[in-house]
């Protein structure tokens, strides 16, 4: 398209800028000093490396269009699959690419050869386009970056009772460490929730202050803490739950006959569970991202890093090898159950269920109350407490008023 190309092809005369012809008055000779390779040269280098997109952006637009339909009827029918592009001037193309990507395996990491389909757990490190796999301990000796830890603190308003704060995060978490510490202006009260967050009240304030090291665990953590909190005040159930709790010694005056002529509560039957085991799963997706049930048993399966974690549908035994993840399941099963339960299993007798069912523990003197949901508070707080925070095998039944 240029005017030299217009002069080698023989022109008479050539057009002038104010419109006019002019006449060629010379001798033309053409001279090759291209260093470009031709079509053939081109073919034979795609047949070497094989690549399967092929774009054409450097030539004469004729000439381009002729190269892409020789190539695309070339490899037609063979085993090399070629997509060719000789986009226009100014024309977008996008492409995509599946590479592979290579990374070392370097420090305590590469100790031991991992076996074939197996899982390596680590940080990767991406540097000049190299690709490192190490731990968390070998960070800076390896890569230069040194790990720090990330200390978050919320305050959430709160000016209620601390009994009151107590009662809510123990209902969802089972029973909390407590620890205080004294200054000037009085007692500080601190909770510390799946031994990792700490929620801080102190009287004279009108908030709580809720600390964490920030890990995945902990996050989730806190935000459950966070939105317990929240939800303090505006529940109706607050005054109630407060004015319920009893004073945790004996008041005479026939308590011990009285106590002895209600009926006992008995465990619940099979059939009860596997109902709220149908409905357990829906309150597992609002906390765990995977969260299966089987077709035929109804069992729940949890599962979140790499742990996890069953639920038997008859029983709501929780089984798994993960403390963490146990000490997480198990009180929103007691929730569940407590929830959900029929009166009418736990005070009316009941056939003979099918399988052994472990006795209901007794009370423990901190929870005695004169309501019923109260004594069943407290069996479900002891109970969590056994299977989520004291128990060293990871294995916890739910059995009872739960």
């Amino acid at each position: 398209g240029t005017l030299a190309r217009e002069i080698n092809n023989s022109m008479e005369d050539i057009q002038a800028l104010s419109g006019g012809r002019i006449p060629l008055r010379l001798a033309v000779s053409n001279i090759s000093f291209s260093a470009h390779v031709d079509g053939a040269q081109n073919c034979a280098f795609i047949d070497e490396i094989r690549a399967p997109v092929v774009v054409l952006v450097h030539g004469e637009e004729n000439t381009m269009m002729r190269l892409r339909a020789n190539l695309v009827d070339k490899y037609k029918g063979s085993n090399y699959e070629l997509t060719v592009h000789a986009p226009r001037r100014g024309e977008t193309i996008e492409l995509r690419f599946r590479g592979e990507k290579t990374a070392r395996v370097m420090g305590a990491l590469a100790t031991k050869v991992p076996a074939d389909g197996a899982v390596v757990a680590g940080i990767l490190v991406e540097k000049d386009f190299n690709y490192r796999l190490v731990g968390p301990a070998d960070l800076l000796e390896f890569t230069g970056i040194a790990p720090v830890v990330v200390e978050q603190q919320q305050r959430v308003p709160y000016a209620s009772s601390f009994e009151l704060l107590r009662l809510h995060l123990e209902q969802m978490f089972g029973e909390l460490p407590l620890t205080t510490e004294t200054s000037s202006e009085g007692v500080t009260s601190i909770l510390r929730v799946y031994d990792s967050v700490d929620v801080t009240h102190a009287p004279w304030r009108t908030y709580v202050e809720v600390e964490w090291e920030s890990d995945l665990m902990s996050d989730m953590a806190a935000d459950s803490v966070v939105a317990v909190v929240l939800n303090i005040e505006s529940c109706p159930a607050s005054v109630k739950l407060t004015q319920g709790r009893g004073c945790g010694h004996s008041h005479g005056g026939g308590s011990e006959e009285q106590a002895a002529d209600e009926p006992p509560t008995l465990p619940a039957r099979t059939d009860a569970n596997r109902e709220i085991a149908d409905k357990l799963a829906v309150f597992l997706q609002q906390q765990f991202s995977q969260v299966d049930v089987a077709d035929d048993s109804g069992s729940i399966t949890v599962q979140l890093n790499g742990q996890s974690a069953e639920i038997d549908a008859e029983t709501l035994e929780v089984r798994t090898d993960s403390p963490v993840l146990l000490s997480r399941i198990v009180p929103i099963v007691a929730q569940v159950s407590r929830a959900l339960r029929p009166l009418s299993h736990r005070a009316v007798a009941l056939p003979e269920p099918a399988t052994p069912l472990a006795p209901e523990p007794e009370p423990s003197p901190d929870h005695k109350g004169d309501g019923e949901d109260m004594a069943s508070s407290s069996d479900d707080d002891n109970d969590d407490d056994d299977a989520g925070q004291g128990t060293s095998t990871p294995q916890a039944k739910l059995a009872g008023d739960q």
